[in-house]
């Protein structure tokens, strides 16, 4: 059997909807490779030419705002593809790709993607699918960043990445984001962001130990997030 039938992003993604030789093709073209934590898989107005598969690991989707900040749009884990939006409306990528921690990706080139489009309705279906989902998501975060407070936005993303994530095997986060990050993803100043940290941890919602968060009271978080 073909790796390619037997990978998790095949299970959680449009890629499900391909049959065996659709498979056996994305296995003779696919460019299988490793990136290291911090390393830019591809950049804001880059041409993608092409989906990546995550196998392993997590990356971050920003954008370089007009202050120079750097935004964190969405993260993208396991079993995901990245570049789907690019594929379709033939643009250069929206956002930077960068790898939060080491990953596997697989690159599928968009020659090959497209001629699945004529011949696979459930995948051009999927794929579409994908898309809406990732509007809708957009359209949640721009609502939460217009109605709530920049303390409910943190409570929100703590919770967030503890269960998309996950934890270590000290209770902390599993995915370690810098303060600027942070502050990136919940739309404030790096300082504020420090300081509600800070809050947080006085109300003894969370434990801070260096960079490490840990989530001590998930009901008060969720409280404050709503």
């Amino acid at each position: 059997m073909s790796k390619c039938e037997q990978c998790i992003v095949r299970e959680f993604s449009s890629l499900k909807a391909l049959n065996k030789n659709e498979l056996l093709q994305i296995a003779d073209c696919k460019t299988s490779y490793s990136v290291k934590k911090g390393q830019l898989l591809f950049e804001e107005g880059e041409a993608v030419n092409g989906i990546y598969c995550i196998k392993a690991g997590v990356c971050k989707l920003s954008k370089l705002s007009a202050n120079g900040k750097d935004q964190i749009v969405k993260l993208m884990k396991p079993g995901e593809l990245l570049g789907q939006r690019s594929m379709i409306s033939d643009e250069p990528a929206n956002l930077s790709a960068v790898a939060l921690e080491d990953m596997e990706v697989c690159f599928i080139p968009k020659t090959e993607i497209l001629g699945f489009f004529d011949n696979n309705n459930k995948f051009s279906m999927n794929v579409m699918k994908s898309i809406c989902g990732d509007l809708k998501d957009a359209d949640d975060h721009t609502v939460s960043m217009a109605q709530k407070s920049v303390k409910a936005r943190l409570a929100e993303t703590l919770l967030y990445l503890e269960s998309q994530f996950g934890k270590n095997d000290d209770g902390s986060l599993h995915i370690q984001l810098s303060r600027d990050e942070l502050g990136g993803m919940i739309g404030t100043a790096t300082e504020s962001c420090i300081r509600l940290l800070s809050d947080f941890k006085k109300l003894n919602l969370i434990e801070l130990d260096g960079k490490k968060i840990i989530l001590k009271d998930l009901k008060g978080l969720q409280k404050m997030a709503d």
